[in-house]
């Protein structure tokens, strides 16, 4: 299995965030008319990257060990998905092939506890693994199992006028949102621009939000911490055909 240090085209972007080195600051912001968003895009001249689907699966002990302590492992695996034919030509991304890409979380962290309820704040380390396959079976061959698998469609956004911060669109199957990454005033100006108030910030993980809409699952900690399906593999999955 070979790890190169080449990252996916949208994280190779967020080197450049104004954040401490290994730490991610963002927030999600909900979308309820993707058009309409998209048209404001638009407007503020947002150049595009290109569309992806990803599957992520999210690995702990059976024991939940890391989701007691806020952490998380996952696997993340990209693949080139069609681009809706109103956009413009998306920017060259550097290769086709699906990337997987490995993250560890830390637990969610502020020195501000206005920050800390405002924004999602967390250790983040990750590496490009050229072999989802044989990766996962490390981490099963370590003790570690799935337990939870959510997928999304997402479309990388960068505004010229706006430098160390990552915009994403993500099409999830609970919803729309735009996933907004940088420094904290940044985040704040970006969202003014879009037309949010702070009081649309959301702080917590897609997987804490699918489990709190479904209901499904208990979860540890902090409602930003990565919650576990009380048993099995579950899942934030689209119905076939989407």
């Amino acid at each position: 299995m070979r790890i190169s240090d080449k990252m996916p085209e949208g994280r190779s972007r967020r080197a450049s965030a104004g954040r401490p080195r290994g730490t991610e600051t963002e927030i999600k912001l909900p979308v309820a008319d993707i058009r309409a968003v998209r048209r404001q895009l638009l407007r503020l001249r947002a150049e595009r990257g290109g569309r992806v689907h990803e599957m992520n699966t999210l690995y702990d002990t059976p024991d939940r060990a890391l989701a007691r302590e806020g952490k998380m492992l996952r696997i993340r695996v990209e693949r080139p998905a069609r681009v809706t034919a109103s956009w413009p030509k998306p920017v060259r991304r550097n290769s086709a092939q699906p990337a997987a890409l490995l993250t560890f979380k830390g637990p969610p962290h502020s020195e501000n506890a206005t920050d800390r309820r405002r924004y999602k704040v967390r250790e983040e380390r990750e590496v490009r693994v050229a072999d989802a396959e044989a990766l996962a079976r490390i981490l099963e061959g370590l003790g570690l199992r799935p337990c939870f698998r959510y997928e999304k469609y997402r479309s990388i956004f960068r505004l010229p006028h706006v430098a160390g911060v990552t915009l994403d669109l993500d099409e999830t199957p609970i919803g729309d949102f735009l996933e907004v990454e940088g420094a904290c005033a940044k985040i704040d100006h970006v969202a003014r621009l879009l037309g949010y108030r702070r009081a649309d910030y959301i702080a917590k993980s897609y997987g804490a939000l699918f489990l709190e809409r479904t209901r499904g699952a208990r979860h540890f900690g902090d409602s930003q911490n990565e919650p576990m399906p009380a048993s099995g593999l579950g899942g934030m999955l689209f119905d076939k055909g989407k």
